[in-house]
């Protein structure tokens, strides 16, 4: 099995990029319009190229040019001559199943990319003994949802088959792939006690050494995330990919408490959700404004009113009285 670590970057062929599609060489400039000379667009920075491997074993290919998880995904699978759909999430910088290594929406500039693709499909009957089953869920931004953590003790921990980074793709042979996280959780929440469910689930094709930890008590500051300082490509759900500085310290820890607190309260864990809810809170005045803020733009998890002033108490800290 092939391994690769950390390459130094070519300077690419070809011009420059505007929103990651490349410009042709030699393509003449447009004409100077009349009057007053327009002020000089900013330099257009130079094509970016990451490193990607499958997480199994596979030769080394090179990817650009997306500006999203699924723009990702369908460029890996390109490479490697699968389908995208083959793709359950990605890690940087290392080839096992480690949650605190999960590509989220931020990828370093020097950031290794491994694809975990589906391997066995597998069921298992489970017994809702108690209202929470221990699961934490998130998804990988293009249709599936997997488990992120096992709790220690619970229900699904006393199941040997159920481990970190299956992606759940059916409850009660019903279908959930295209389903975002909290949906996914929210359904687990709801189902009734001492009637058995089936989940069936995906795995990650597994080299020899891939296999991990079923749980992780501790929890990494940067978790989900690149390290601060160095210069990072943002993926957004909506517009072009942009590239920005890492976090700084005291926002990761902000981003921290607040994907605890999605896991807390929701049962997800999302850092890139995470960080847009800091990016709001520190822009919101009062804990009123900062509610209406995720109502306008995030209504769908229907957020509960102690979690929103919990979030906003962690990234403001508030002196005096909290609205």
């Amino acid at each position: 099995m092939q391994r690769a670590g950390r390459h130094g970057r070519q300077p690419p062929e070809g011009g420059p990029m505007e929103n990651g599609v490349g410009q042709e060489p030699g393509t003449p400039e447009p004409p100077a319009a009349a009057g007053p000379a327009a002020p000089r667009a900013p330099r257009a920075r130079p094509r970016l190229v990451f490193h990607t491997q499958l997480a199994h074993g596979s030769p080394t290919g090179r990817i650009e040019g997306f500006t999203n998880v699924k723009e990702l995904y369908a460029k890996i699978a390109e490479v490697f001559d699968i389908s995208p759909t083959e793709i359950l999430f990605c890690t940087l910088n290392t080839h096992k199943v480690d949650m605190q290594k999960l590509l989220g929406g931020q990828i370093g500039l020097e950031d290794f990319i491994f694809a975990h693709v589906r391997g066995e499909t597998k069921e298992v009957e489970v017994t809702k003994t108690e209202d929470a089953l221990g699961l934490t869920i998130t998804d990988n931004g293009a249709g599936y949802a997997f488990i992120k953590r096992i709790k220690e003790g619970s229900i699904i921990n006393r199941l040997q088959t159920v481990c970190v980074g299956d992606s759940i793709e059916a409850i009660n042979d019903h279908t959930i792939v295209g389903c975002r996280h909290y949906e996914v959780a929210r359904m687990l929440r709801e189902l009734p006690r001492a009637q058995p469910f089936t989940l069936r689930l995906v795995q990650p094709k597994k080299a020899f050494d891939m296999i991990g930890q079923r749980t992780r008590t501790s929890k990494s500051p940067g978790e989900g995330r690149v390290a601060s300082g160095k210069e990072t490509l943002r993926l957004r759900t909506q517009g072009p990919a942009v590239l920005e500085e890492g976090p700084s310290p005291s926002e990761e820890e902000a981003a921290r408490q607040v994907d605890d607190l999605l896991e807390s309260y929701m049962g997800i864990r999302d850092s890139e959700l995470a960080s847009t809810m800091v990016e709001a809170a520190k822009g919101s005045p009062s804990v009123a404004q900062f509610a209406q803020g995720l109502d306008s733009v995030l209504g769908e998890f229907a957020f509960p009113q102690e979690f929103v002033a919990e979030v906003w108490a962690a990234v403001c800290h508030p002196k005096g009285d909290k609205e």
